[in-house]
């Protein structure tokens, strides 16, 4: 930890991490215990690498893959997810996390349901270091409002493959929308930017990866995790705003600064202070998006 550092820089390390953890739309994981998949992930075109110690890793190889996650990030920046703070390889994650290298832009906390599980994550997580809770559990939901406003938390997650499974619930379009909405409401009232949505299962469907974030965007999720590099692209283009909705934004922009702030009508509308708000938060998001979309399709 850089304990001599002046408040003026951490304070700018913090800055960068949050500033970098609330602009990401696209998140991808990556098994801990895959070293040599961490490289292309990270050149995968994704805003967010999670190297993740978690789900995609065997018991067996819980150790080598926070070993190789901590070897990355010594050098080069990622995210990591570690295991739960009920399990048994909790503390040696957390161990590990607390002296990672500069490259540890934040921590995913995995069955994130009470504010006091970041307790000792806020306490002994380097200066800078972000925390995204990724909430799995109808309990997470329900915990959601005081999560959003614990300590470190800069982004809440939904990890809706294993909220299906917990709650049983088999029509994932309608069955999720109240836990989808409750997690918008809660990273909102708490001043946080939207919570990414969870993972599309399929690999080979890139427009059913599309459909998801967009149907995300539409509820007011402002991200997607990805399980696949190929997920990449389509998750960005379901956060992109369409050329109809872009080509509006444009025309409130250009007549809201030719008319002195006068009241204004474009296309048959009258554009009021959350109009204009919305038309210019659109050209930011397609400022945002544009050059990673035309990148993933060269």
């Amino acid at each position: 930890m850089t304990t001599f550092a002046t408040t003026t820089a951490m304070d700018k390390v913090t800055t960068d991490a949050r500033t970098h953890a609330e602009s990401a739309f696209t998140w991808l994981f990556v098994p801990g215990d895959r070293p040599e998949r961490f490289d292309k992930a990270a050149g995968s075109g994704a805003d967010a690498v999670v190297i993740d110690m978690e789900d995609a890793v065997a018991p067996t190889m819980k150790p080598t893959a926070r070993r190789s996650a901590l070897e990355y990030v010594a050098t080069k920046p990622a995210y990591v997810r570690i295991n739960g703070t009920d399990t048994a390889f909790f503390a040696d994650d957390l161990d590990g996390v607390a002296s990672a290298g500069k490259g540890l832009r934040g921590v995913v906390l995995p069955k994130s349901e009470r504010a006091e599980q970041f307790a000792e994550l806020d306490r002994r997580l380097p200066v800078g270091v972000v925390v995204i809770a990724l909430v799995e559990t109808p309990a997470g939901i329900l915990g959601s409002q005081e999560i959003a406003k614990a300590p470190r938390v800069t982004r809440l997650a939904f990890g809706s493959a294993d909220f299906l499974l917990d709650t049983e619930i088999e029509d994932e379009q309608h069955g999720l929308l109240l836990a989808r909405s409750e997690l918008v409401l809660a990273a909102r009232a708490a001043g946080l930017v939207g919570p990414i949505d969870g993972i599309t299962t399929t690999l080979d469907n890139p427009k059913a990866v599309t459909r998801d974030a967009e149907n995300g965007r539409r509820l007011g999720f402002a991200g997607k995790l990805c399980i696949h590099p190929r997920q990449v692209g389509p998750a960005a283009r379901g956060f992109a705003p369409s050329a109809t909705d872009y080509s509006w934004a444009q025309r409130v922009i250009e007549a809201a600064a030719a008319s002195d702030g006068a009241a204004v009508r474009v296309d048959g509308e009258m554009i009021d202070k959350p109009r204009l708000a919305r038309a210019r938060s659109i050209v930011e998001r397609h400022r945002r998006l544009a050059a990673a979309i035309e990148m993933l399709e060269t």
